[in-house]
């Protein structure tokens, strides 16, 4: 009996740690499943499913009856350490650990995301492609312009003296320029877009290769005497009628300055961005515009640097004007084939048809203004009167130091390969100024304000211009002050354009923002056309005047310096009255749009 005990208690035992086996088994299995669903992201752990239970049931059978609870109650408990044990902090760290890498990356990508959206803004390959052929077109016609400044700055100064740009610009530049604008309007109304870009941008790069194979070695058959036109004019020697006469001598010169100047206005204002405005919507305009003015600032460095090391290495001024007229014809080869890849592009991807000469006809044409109209328009608006001040004195003011300035280069450097080397440091200093100054301009004006921007300016010219006249004043025969005369002149000229260019230019044109509709278009109209042509003409037409009663510009010293200041004075006062009309207005505009109903 005892025995049977025994084999029953045994056989009792052994069913136990079998069942027993079975609730470990089955609890492992749940502890997997709860294990393999648990994620570096997500934590939270799965308690035991209804399969689990099912089969945990199943598996008791007959037993389960009377330890079901119990075993429930276990599995709960089981399950609540599970649950615990997964979320310990040694795996929470280790989660971290793994996803912490994945962060790092992710702020490394967000901060390269933001260099280059600052730095170069232009998303996708059919961006970056037509940014890079309509930036190309630019770059070739800076560079253009830049070596053929340099070369009839040269050419000019050198040969007629400084003062003969005042009288050029008067009498040669302006008709010339007025017929062009009349000949380029004809050709507009019958041309479609491809053509009249062609015909207007290959006549130039022609004529500059004709003046360097044919007219200007044969400038001395083909040129007057100095002494038989001064001798025509009455013996003149010194004064206006000696430019005259020096400027009717070198008349071929005279021409090639003429023709420089009206493709220094035309290149950029009508070639680049009147094709610019037609294939480049808004939306991309606001990240494209910005990034063509650095690679315009980058092609004066360029166009400086190979006039330095190598146009003005030539044995004489004829060698250097074929390698100067190499570059500016590869620069003219250049703009049209990439207009010419830009165009086919263009249409090719977006669309836009280049051959209609009515493609901007849905766009607001610029009123058109005349002189009496401009001034009586003007004379009906302080606040536009106030701009026009400004910039006029940016125009008036930046010719007299500017003549001087090239007067002193000349004395310094009678040379002309001398003058062409130094003038080609000076165009790639501008060049690469522009394009630091242009990159924090704006922060200038929003950190400092309006004021302090519409201000820099003429404070910049202001100052610098003290020592520059002081040195002229004492005497210019010793050379150390020629030196000092020439290095400040050549500072302060070279923070005068590039201060305009970051910080007087945003300025003027922000100061229009809070205006009316009407004054914003015909008051624009009006200040370009009395700026362009009194800011320009008037400083040339006062400068004659100087040199006929002083002989020369250098002798008016003391007559462009007290001119140079009145004029400083009165556009530093006109610049801190528009600041309060500026606050005034936009402080209104401001309110009116609060004012006006959503959705309107």
């Amino acid at each position: 009996m005892s025995h049977r005990k025994s084999i029953s208690l045994k056989h009792g035992y052994f069913v136990s740690a079998l069942i027993l086996l079975l609730l470990l088994v089955d609890v492992s299995n749940t502890c997997t499943a709860t294990s393999s669903q648990l994620t570096p992201t997500n934590k939270r752990v799965a308690f035991p499913s209804k399969d689990s239970k099912e089969h945990s049931s199943s598996i008791l059978g007959g037993f389960a009856s009377l330890s079901k609870k119990k075993v429930r109650k276990k599995r709960g408990k089981d399950a609540i350490m599970v649950r615990h044990r997964s979320v310990r902090p040694d795996n929470i760290r280790g989660g971290e650990s793994e996803s912490a890498p994945n962060n790092e990356k992710q702020q490394q990508q967000s901060y390269l995301k933001k260099i280059r959206r600052t730095i170069f803004p232009i998303y996708g390959k059919d961006e970056v492609h037509k940014f890079l052929l309509i930036g190309s077109i630019k770059f070739f016609i800076i560079m253009a312009l830049t070596l053929t400044r340099d070369t009839k700055d040269t050419m000019v100064v050198t040969q007629c003296g400084a003062e003969a740009i005042a009288f050029l610009k008067i009498y040669g530049v302006l008709p010339a320029a007025t017929a062009f604008i009349a000949f380029y309007s004809k050709m507009a109304s019958i041309m479609e877009k491809k053509t009249l870009f062609f015909s207007t941008c290959i006549p130039f790069f022609i004529f500059f290769l004709v003046f360097d194979i044919l007219i200007y070695p044969r400038r001395d058959s083909i040129q007057p005497s100095l002494s038989s036109v001064q001798s025509f004019m009455g013996g003149a020697t010194s004064g206006g009628s000696a430019v005259l006469a020096r400027i009717i001598s070198n008349w071929t010169i005279a021409l090639f300055y003429i023709v420089s100047e009206i493709y220094s206005s035309v290149s950029v204002g009508v070639l680049f961005w009147q094709y610019a405005n037609e294939v480049v919507p808004i939306s991309q305009a606001k990240r494209f515009y910005p990034l063509f003015a650095q690679m315009s600032g980058l092609a004066p460095v360029v166009a400086g640097q190979y006039v330095v090391h190598f146009a003005s290495k030539a044995k004489d001024f004829e060698s250097s004007l074929h390698r100067l007229t190499a570059a500016v014809t590869f620069a003219g080869a250049m703009i049209c084939l990439f207009y010419h890849f830009s165009s086919i592009y263009i249409e090719k991807t977006e669309g836009v048809v280049m051959s209609s000469t009515d493609i901007v006809t849905a766009k607001k044409k610029k009123p058109k203004m005349s002189m009496t109209e401009s001034a009586k328009f003007l004379a009906s608006s302080q606040y536009l009167r106030l701009v026009a001040i400004l910039v006029l004195g940016y125009g008036l003011s930046i010719n007299f130091t500017d003549i001087m300035w090239k007067s002193l280069v000349k004395k310094k450097y009678p040379d002309p390969l001398d003058y062409q080397r130094f003038m080609g440091n000076f165009s790639s200093a501008v060049g690469l100024s522009t394009c630091i100054i242009i990159f924090f301009g704006v922060h200038i004006i929003r950190i400092l304000g309006w004021r302090v921007g519409a201000l820099a300016t003429p404070g910049i010219m202001a100052v610098l211009a003290v020592p520059f006249f002081v040195c002229v004043f004492m005497g210019l025969e010793k050379s150390s002050l020629l030196n000092v005369a020439v290095g400040i002149g050549t500072v302060q000229c070279l923070l005068s354009k590039t201060s305009k260019y970051a910080l007087f230019d945003p300025t003027t044109q922000m100061a229009y923002i809070p205006l009316d509709n009407e004054s914003k278009v015909k008051g624009k109209a009006a200040i370009d056309v009395l700026g362009s042509r009194i800011g320009k003409s008037g400083g040339s037409l006062i400068q004659q005047g100087l040199v006929f009663i002083f002989g020369d510009i250098l002798s008016a010293t003391p007559a462009v310096a007290i001119l140079f200041y009145s004029i400083l004075l009165g556009w530093m006062s006109a610049a801190n009255k528009l600041s309060g009309l500026f606050l005034a207005q936009s402080e209104i505009e401001s309110n009116n749009r609060k004012d006006q109903p959503k959705g309107k």
